[in-house]
């Protein structure tokens, strides 16, 4: 699998997120998702609504994932 296929589950399940994703070795990868459908949720309920759109490649295709969730508001803060 590679950095575009996760985008695009992501996006499949968090349509309209704005999604980067990058890997050097298409097993570990870095996911930048800014999403309205953070709003108001804690990091873990963020991250619960990104595994969920992976559904079963997390844990076979992606070995790893370090994910930055952020909202529009707080995306345009930094």
């Amino acid at each position: 699998m590679d950095a575009e296929e996760v985008a695009r589950l992501i996006r499949a399940g968090l349509p309209g997120a704005q999604v980067r994703v990058q890997t050097d070795d298409n097993t570990h990868f870095a996911a930048r998702i800014v999403a309205r459908e953070f709003t108001q949720l804690r990091a873990i309920a963020r991250h619960q609504l990104i595994y969920a759109a992976l559904g079963a490649a997390m844990g076979r295709e992606i070995h790893a994932l370090s994910i930055e969730a952020l909202t529009p508001d707080e995306a345009v803060e930094e």
